[in-house]
């Protein structure tokens, strides 16, 4: 940032700092905790030049500031005012003093007096961020920016703090027993109550769609299921169940909540993976919502052999894939499946096509994946009859690290970066030789523009 800039940037940091820097740069693997105080330290000098040098200026910047902060106002008093309190209490917002924790007017007023600075610098903290989102966004030009909205929100978050009474907090939010967890999976997250969102117009939920629909050009609904019916726990140990009970409230909670998404205007993706009920599926197809479509769970499970589906007969209105972020990479599931898969997978015709009877024969018994089978599988979901194309990265390059692994919570998950830093995509000659092949296939098959740009 600009600030950033004024102070000298990188080359003006003590030693120390450099050294820091330079090992969480070097890291395999993200570390937040140290990244996050580093960031933190520096982000305050930057902040404490700008109250210097611009804030009390009628400077541009300034003024860009004060338009920004009243612009998002529904969302960012709250947020950084909750930021502000718990930098200074250490704690969850349900550990606080009761006056704060219970959103007293006369607490809050006093809290936004007390920690005033602090309060402008979380602001100032967003706003730097969306200066530079909005930059990089310029510089995309005519690539599109495709987001992910979750589908719950922490217990410990400005959103529960600033809305108690539109979530439950004595039960637990998760997901019945699946292919990823025998058990299930217990989120530890609040539960909506819905029917407060909707006396109030699922405004809440409104206000956020926009603000995705601002940030993206299109965004992924993370859990769709969960908006039709959600799971939970109670925390006394009742039986677990859905909220709503019944499946006619289901459903037309579900194509409510999904009308306030597609209110927004952006293009919308819905996770439809997992335990998905069958009126799900048809009330998707009624919203011509395209879902998922997994090529390694996209098999005729009720005709002898379980062939799987063709891509190039998938439907125009879903996503084609090899994986998520919560499956393992492409490798190390063709090394973890039995021959009759194998078998299977290279009797698809969009495959068949593209691999040799030689290729093909070596790869049934192979203990890894032939590169030539793997670029065959990739090809074949640019030739599905979807009308969107999800790749990971991981399965684009062959690699073997794997994201998140769900049900389980460890130093792994969500710690994956790339060997390069972004900004080397375009001289590494690993990425450029994927860049070329895709971008080729991307022209053949008609998912870039007739420039050879990809959409």
């Amino acid at each position: 940032g600009e600030d950033f800039e004024a102070l000298g940037r990188e080359g003006a940091l003590e030693p120390e700092l450099q050294d820091r820097l330079v090992a969480v740069r070097r890291a395999p693997r993200v570390d937040y905790g140290t990244v996050r105080a580093l960031k933190d330290l520096v982000l305050r000098r930057c902040f404490a030049r700008f109250v210097s040098r611009e804030l009390g200026t009628p400077s541009a910047r300034a003024d860009a500031f004060r338009v920004y902060v009243d612009a998002e106002r529904w969302w960012l008093e709250d947020y950084a005012l909750y930021r502000a309190l718990h930098a200074l209490h250490g704690s969850p917002w349900s550990e606080w003093p009761e006056p704060i924790r219970q959103r007293d007017p006369a607490a809050l007023e006093a809290a936004r007096v007390l920690l005033e600075r602090d309060i402008a610098y979380r602001k100032y903290l967003q706003w730097v961020a969306g200066e530079q989102w909005r930059q990089a966004r310029a510089a995309c030009q005519d690539v599109r920016l495709f987001g992910d909205m979750p589908f719950m929100v922490s217990a410990d978050s400005a959103d529960v703090w600033a809305r108690q009474d539109e979530f439950r907090h004595d039960v637990s939010v998760g997901v019945p027993p699946d292919a990823f967890s025998e058990t299930g999976q217990d989120w530890k997250l609040p539960l909506y109550r819905w029917d407060v969102f909707a006396a109030r117009d699922f405004d809440w939920l409104r206000h956020r769609a926009r603000r995705y629909a601002a940030l993206y050009d299109g965004y992924r609904v993370d859990h769709l299921v969960g908006f039709y019916r959600t799971y939970f726990r109670p925390h006394d140990g009742s039986p677990a169940a859905f909220s709503p009970e019944e499946q006619g409230e289901q459903e037309q909670l579900g194509e409510r909540v999904l009308g306030v998404f597609l209110e927004s205007g952006a293009e919308i993706i819905a996770e439809d993976l997992g335990v998905i009920p069958d009126f799900v599926r048809a009330s998707l197809a009624r919203l011509t919502m395209p879902g998922y479509k997994v090529f390694r769970w996209e098999r005729q499970w009720h005709t002898a052999g379980e062939p799987f589906i063709d891509p190039v007969d998938y439907p125009p209105v879903s996503a084609a894939t090899s994986g998520t972020h919560d499956t393992e990479p492409m490798v190390i599931w063709w090394e973890a499946a039995s021959q009759d898969e194998r078998e299977a997978v290279l009797a698809v015709p969009s495959i068949r096509a593209r691999v040799t009877a030689e290729v093909a024969a070596a790869a049934l018994t192979a203990p890894s994946l032939d590169p030539v089978v793997r670029e065959a599988l990739l090809e074949s979901l640019f030739v599905a009859g979807s009308n969107y194309l999800i790749l990971p990265i991981g399965d684009v390059f062959g690699w073997r690290d794997r994201i998140n692994q769900p049900a389980t919570v460890g130093p792994a998950n969500w710690t994956w970066r790339l060997p390069w830093p972004s900004e080397r995509l375009r001289v590494e000659p690993e990425a450029l030789a994927v860049s070329v092949r895709l971008g080729s296939w991307s022209v053949r098959y008609g998912r870039a523009l007739p420039t050879g740009e990809l959409q």
